[in-house]
Order: structure tokens, then C-alpha cells, then sequence
């Protein structure tokens, strides 16, 4: 993990009590010493005029607050709750962009991030914004809409999934297929969570489910998919198939995968980006899904790479 990383994270460890242990009581908005600094919603540096965040700020309008970090705005209801989603939130985009490389000063722009803290809140942003009812936490051209319970301040890897999203379209553009952006924000979740767990001394093995025979996708079917899985039975095998993949190209080269991955999301076809990040390592699509297709249908991960 980066230097700067290792300080976020350092930092974020002293905010976090034991995953699952109770926040303070929702009812006093403690600001604490870690308290975000309030503003007035016309004080932000950008106030945010996407059609999802007018629908949010829409839900409980006079119930909403506002603060800014080096690289997001938050809108929220509890300072506590904000706080502590964006002392998460600065640690996965520092790790994330240095481990693609990229230098987060290049981005000035700020993401807006909508904070709810209840079902019934969340579905009537639904409804708002018309999303489907079975909508979660999203990502949606580079700002974030989660859910977080007050009663808890370490609420699993979801942030760390969605912030990913956020990064890879910050630095990469929309044109990420649609395997590559949910597996690698899949993976990245899962290590840089199980990282945190570790850290604060809990067993947080780093693996995923095996893809059997019947259920396996093709590499080329994969790699073509434009949406998710109409049979909603297939859509966790899809999640899981693509996190595996992008920890095999991973344990090959992590540099050669950054290659890959930028060469995908400006145009380039399968073959070429896998000739890019990886030379004569794989002579095609059809020679990666041969590999793959056996490392896929296992439960262990390679020793080699991150």
C-alpha cells in the first residue's frame, strides 16, 4: 500500500470503532473532533445541480446539511454520520488513484455525495428520481447516493465498491466496459477493505466464490456484455466472474493491468489491450479465457501480484 495511503488509513483507524459496534445516539448530533465544518448550501465551492442530487435535497429539504473535504461535498442529516463516511471516503480515493497512478490534483472538481439514513428516505428518493425500487447505494457521473445507518459507523465494503466507480470515471471516462468497472471495483473493495479489517485485528481472508462449469461465462461473452444479466439468477455469477478476472490479470502484472485497462476504456478492442498491458503473455481473448477458466472455477487466488 502507497505511503499516503498508509497515513489515510492510519487516520481513518482512529475514527472507526470494531466493525458493527454501535455509533453514538442519533438523536444528539455530537460533532466531535473529527466534525465536519457546516456551510450554508449556497457557501459550496459548487452547490451540485445534477437532476439526481436536486431529487435528493428534494427528500426532507429544510433537514439537510452541507461540508466540504479536499475532494467532496458532502449533504447530509448528521455531521457524525458524514463525518465518518468521509474519513472512508478520502482513504479509498487516495488508495485507488495511486494504485491506478493517477494524480488526484489533475481532477479539481469536487464529487457531491447525498448521504440518506433510512429506508423510508431512500425510497422516496427513489421515487424521486425515478430509479428502480431495488436500487442501492450509486454512483452516478461522478457523484455518490448511499445509505448509511446511523446506529453504526463501519457499515462493510459498499462504499469502498461505489468510490471506485467514482474514481474510474473521474480518471478513465464512461467508456470502462462494464465487466472491467464492476470487477475491478468489486476487487479493489474487497482488498483494500479486507486491509482495513486487518489492520484493526480481524481475520478478513481475501478471496471469492468458485464459478462452476454450468455457470461459467465464456471470456468473449463476458468482455461483449453492455448490461447486466437479464436472468437475475446469472447477475452474482457476473460480479463474481469479473472481480476473478481482474484479480487473474492483476497477478500478472498490476502495471501491465493499469495499461490494459486505460487502453480498453479509450476504444481499444480485447485483443489489443491484452497485447498492450501484457505483450505475448496472452495471443488473445480465446487465450486468456483458456487460462482463466481453470484459475476461475477455484477457490484459491494466485500467490503472485497485489
Amino acid at each position: 500500500m502507497p505511503l499516503r495511503a498508509s497515513l489515510i488509513l492510519a487516520f481513518l483507524l482512529a475514527l472507526v470503532p470494531p466493525a458493527g459496534s454501535p455509533a453514538q445516539d442519533a438523536s444528539a448530533d455530537s460533532a466531535g473532533l473529527n466534525a465536519l465544518t457546516e456551510v450554508p448550501l449556497s457557501q459550496l465551492s459548487d452547490p451540485g445541480n445534477s437532476v439526481l442530487g436536486q431529487a435528493a435535497l428534494a427528500v426532507r429539504p429544510a433537514d439537510w446539511k452541507h461540508a466540504e473535504t479536499e475532494h467532496f461535498i458532502f449533504h447530509f442529516f448528521h455531521n457524525y454520520v458524514a463525518a465518518q463516511a468521509a474519513g472512508e471516503l478520502e482513504f479509498y480515493y487516495h488508495a485507488i488513484a495511486a494504485e491506478l497512478h493517477q494524480d488526484t490534483a489533475t481532477w479539481e472538481r469536487k464529487s457531491h455525495v447525498y448521504i440518506f439514513e433510512n429506508d423510508d428516505d431512500w425510497h422516496a428518493f427513489q421515487k424521486g428520481a425515478q430509479l428502480d425500487p431495488w436500487t442501492g447505494g450509486i454512483h452516478s457521473e461522478g457523484n455518490l447516493f448511499i445509505v448509511r445507518n446511523p446506529a453504526y459507523k463501519f457499515e462493510g465494503r459498499s462504499l469502498g465498491h461505489e468510490t471506485a466507480h467514482l474514481v474510474l470515471y473521474r480518471f478513465l471516462g464512461a467508456a470502462v466496459p462494464l465487466w472491467l468497472n464492476e470487477g475491478y471495483a468489486e476487487n479493489s473493495s474487497i482488498r483494500f477493505y479486507s486491509g482495513l479489517e486487518r489492520t484493526r485485528g480481524y481475520i478478513a481472508p481475501h478471496r471469492s466464490v468458485a464459478i462452476t462449469a454450468s455457470n461459467y461465462i465464456p471470456v468473449p461473452v463476458l468482455a461483449s456484455m453492455a448490461a447486466y444479466p437479464s436472468d437475475v439468477t446469472q447477475v452474482p455469477i457476473f460480479y463474481q466472474e469479473s472481480e476473478k478476472l481482474v484479480e487473474f490479470l492483476r497477478a500478472q502484472s498490476v502495471d501491465g493491468f493499469n495499461t490494459f485497462m486505460e487502453a480498453l476504456s479509450h476504444g481499444s478492442q480485447m485483443d489489443t489491450a491484452l497485447s498492450r498491458g501484457f505483450g505475448a503473455r496472452f495471443t488473445s481473448v480465446d487465450d486468456l479465457d483458456h487460462e482463466f477458466s481453470d484459475y476461475a472455477q477455484r477457490n484459491l487466488r494466485p500467490l503472485a501480484g497485489n
